[in-house]
């Protein structure tokens, strides 16, 4: 069964554009799990423009869920998920002037770079996901680093979906069937939404997870956290 990660870096946006602690990024993440998020992501940036490494420290001891520390594994990044030993941790190539996140990693290319880490990670007993484009290689490529799933970068299956859904989710396939063949998990993450999540988790059941953040809380201004979630969580427990 499919679960739902909230990522509640754009509540920490919110909040740093006026000062202050409105809207409170605690009480948010704790009340993403009373409405029914089964984990809270976050992720840190260098300039910690949106969640901050204290939000980090924070909010780890308040969640009853797993909770996923994804960013960039630059020396920063890998103290404070040594030092919070959260439940996964989600390697992601940003570079610290992306306003998001906007590709996978090189598996091959970075392969001594992230096998490191993965070791790091897994001997604090930290579950390890790599972030990659929907490309078999990228996946083998993963395993052969050492980590324990991979998180699809689905940005280009929301782009397509509208004009064609079978053809946008075709390479997720392939790249899902390739990381269930070599025995990793498999989490999804990037652009989807309300419209597109069902027919992703129809074709892909074996989704273990999905990270999602920004639609959630654009959906929230008009239809309320709570009931966004549970629209949400509607569209993957089929």
């Amino acid at each position: 069964m499919t679960r739902l990660s909230v990522n509640i870096n754009k509540i920490a946006t919110l909040r740093n554009a006026r000062g202050g602690n409105m809207p409170d990024v605690e009480k948010a993440a704790v009340d993403c799990v009373r409405f029914g998020a089964e984990g809270i992501t976050v992720h840190p940036r260098p300039d910690e423009r949106h969640i901050r490494y204290s939000d980090v420290r924070a909010i780890r001891p308040l969640l009853e869920v797993e909770m996923n520390i994804e960013g960039n594994p630059v020396p920063k990044f890998i103290d404070i998920v040594n030092e919070v030993v959260p439940d996964q941790v989600t390697l992601v190539p940003d570079a610290p002037d992306a306003i998001t996140s906007n590709a996978g990693w090189d598996t091959v290319r970075h392969r001594d770079f992230l096998t490191e880490i993965c070791k790091e990670f897994k001997d604090k007993g930290i579950r390890c996901s790599i972030f990659v484009n929907p490309d078999p290689a990228a996946v083998y490529g993963a395993a052969e680093c050492g980590a324990d799933r991979v998180e699809l970068y689905t940005a280009m299956y929301a782009e397509e979906y509208a004009s064609c859904p079978e053809r946008a989710v075709e390479p997720y396939l392939r790249a899902a069937e390739a990381a269930r063949e070599c025995g990793l998990g498999l989490n999804a993450g990037h652009d989807l939404n309300l419209h597109n999540l069902e027919f992703f988790i129809r074709t892909i059941p074996w989704t273990d997870e999905v990270s999602i953040g920004h639609a959630i809380i654009c959906d929230s201004l008009y239809m309320g956290l709570e009931k966004t979630i549970a629209a949400y969580l509607s569209r993957i427990k089929i």
